[in-house]
């Protein structure tokens, strides 16, 4: 039941006083943010099984990745929010997403929209080495497309350092998001856009918008798990179209 309500806040953006019932606790705010959850790490630990699973039936294209940053809007302040500088200075929170070659998201950094997106960018790359503990060995030099917020020397460096080849856009120059491969990210933040408590965050404490962000990213990954296995598997209650409903 717990789970039921908060799938229903992520989806809606809803406070937890309007999608709580009054048999699923006394205190919504506290129970119904799922308090127990988040301090148990439940959402990285499905969203790592979900990537898994995705990898093992469908295969992950980890040798060429893209990454990009992603401004929403963040009303209540809070541990991961800052002044916009899109927003008239309003708080807004960004999301460094890193995703495969398909566009799985494969690590996401909540930070202060204030912060710029290529200094995000070297924690993000170390989310993603820690994930071969639960995927395996990763590419030894994958490809990296990025947009020209991060044409700085810094990123060049730190990327020659990691043995990761690196397609960035040039400053000044127009450079199609077709070219390199960066298109893909920008459907991932557009998915993730979707979901209410992620468009528009209204919590305060990192560790909620981590969960919450934890689980979009695995609702994001099965629904491609689901569509692509379509295509590859058969099994007795395969739907007659691929389309999610």
């Amino acid at each position: 039941m717990v789970f039921d309500r908060l799938i229903l806040a992520l989806v809606s953006g809803m406070g937890y006083e309007r999608v709580a019932r009054t048999r699923c606790a006394r205190r919504p705010r506290s129970v119904g943010a799922g308090d127990q959850w988040i301090a148990a790490g439940v959402g990285e630990a499905l969203r790592l099984a979900a990537l898994a699973a995705y990898d093992r039936m469908v295969g992950l294209e980890l040798e060429h990745l893209a990454a990009d940053g992603c401004q929403t809007k963040a009303p209540s302040g809070g541990e991961c929010a800052g002044k916009s500088p899109v927003d008239r200075a309003k708080q807004g929170v960004k999301r460094s997403q890193l995703t495969e070659a398909y566009g799985i998201p494969l690590v996401i950094d909540p930070a202060p929209a204030n912060i710029r997106d290529h200094t995000l960018l070297p924690e993000t790359l170390d989310h993603f080495s820690e994930l071969a503990k639960d995927l395996g060995p990763l590419p030894e030099h994958p490809t990296l497309s990025l947009d020209a917020g991060y044409d700085y020397r810094c990123v060049y460096d730190d990327l020659a350092d990691r043995r990761i080849t690196a397609k960035i856009a040039r400053r000044g120059e127009q450079t199609p998001i077709q070219a390199d491969g960066r298109w893909v990210v920008e459907r991932t933040n557009s998915w993730l856009n979707n979901f209410g408590k992620l468009r528009r965050c209204t919590e305060r404490r990192r560790a909620c918008a981590e969960f919450f962000i934890a689980l979009a990213a695995t609702i994001v990954t099965i629904r491609s798990l689901v569509r692509r296995s379509w295509f590859l598997y058969r099994w007795d209650t395969r739907p007659r179209s691929p389309r999610i409903r």
